[in-house]
């Protein structure tokens, strides 16, 4: 435990320096499956090694050991923690637990908000057209979901570019987008080191939604233009109001604005092919987190095993 149980914690930063490769090179679709499910993996593995750190100061508490009859002195001898690395393991324990609730309810209050929204929309078809001055485009999940385009990114765009708008949104809402994006935001609540592979998770669910447009299509250069066109004609102007859940063809934050000459480039040349050296490395890194904290989490059982077996009388001794 001395060793294994800090590997969970540090094993994430590796994660971070490495989503960005990861979601560049490999298919969006792997990508984000990939990258999304490391990042519960890491998130799940630190935050059990930070309970088996916080709980080696609650085992140093007398009256514990009292009514659990277990000896002191051994915790105190083979403890891998000291009282003071114990308590900072707590501190960001709790950290973390009430960093996760306030983006669950967050996440909970914007589907709520965005199925009220989808409802309200005109229409029955899963396409709605608003007029509308501001370019806009966006999937909105709900019950059903909604692709809302406003008549000023239409005008933006040519038929063609049109069409590969609308493949693009309906990739977002066939494959529950908002579902990947949502859990990678959880993990990274949990573990603000992930938030590097979250932010990678919201770049392959747009590639992925890129390669389903270009697939339909037929011509990956004019998917290519329409994502150009569509971050260029919302740029400069004021955006219309999305519901919090929507995801649009175009970036929704300045931040993410790099990504679209990305997006562009890779739809110009030949889809990319999974590469098992990324693929291998990605799942080695999340297994040695794995095995590290179960043999953390034997080695705590071992460690009260023989601080009970210390105390005459005790239920193992």
């Amino acid at each position: 435990m001395h060793i294994a149980v800090y590997l969970p914690l540090l094993l994430p930063l590796l994660a971070a320096r490495g989503a960005v490769p990861l979601a560049r090179r490999l298919p969006p679709r792997l990508a984000t499956w990939l990258l999304t499910g490391a990042a519960v993996a890491l998130a799940a593995c630190s935050t059990v090694a930070l309970a088996l750190l916080a709980a080696t100061a609650a085992v140093r508490i007398p009256v514990l050991a009292t009514i659990e009859r277990y000896s002191l002195a051994v915790v105190a001898r083979d403890d891998p923690a000291s009282v003071w690395v114990a308590l900072a393991a707590a501190l960001l324990l709790a950290a973390g637990g009430l960093a996760l609730a306030r983006v669950a309810i967050r996440r909970a209050q914007a589907l709520l908000a965005t199925h009220r929204h989808t409802r309200l929309l005109p229409g029955e078809e899963q396409l709605v057209v608003l007029p509308d001055p501001s370019p806009e485009a966006y999937a909105a999940p709900g019950r059903p979901g909604r692709i809302v385009v406003s008549t000023a990114m239409l005008d933006a765009l040519s038929p063609a570019e049109q069409d590969a708008l609308i493949a693009h949104e309906i990739s977002h809402l066939t494959h529950g987008h908002h579902l990947f994006l949502a859990t990678a935001h959880l993990a990274a609540a949990l573990n603000p080191l992930l938030r590097p592979v979250s932010r990678a998770v919201g770049y392959t669910i747009e590639r992925w939604a890129d390669e389903d447009a270009a697939q339909d299509a037929g011509d990956r250069p004019v998917v290519a233009r329409a994502v150009g066109h569509a971050a260029l004609a919302s740029a400069p102007a004021p955006r219309a109001p999305r519901p919090a859940l929507g995801l649009g063809i175009a970036p929704a934050l300045p931040r993410d604005a790099g990504d679209v000459p990305r997006r562009v480039a890779a739809l110009l040349i030949a889809p990319a092919r999974a590469q098992r050296v990324l693929l291998v490395a990605a799942i080695a890194l999340v297994l040695v987190a794995a095995l590290a904290t179960l043999e953390a989490q034997q080695d705590f059982e071992a460690l009260l095993e023989l601080a009970r077996r210390a105390v005459p009388g005790s239920p193992v001794a």
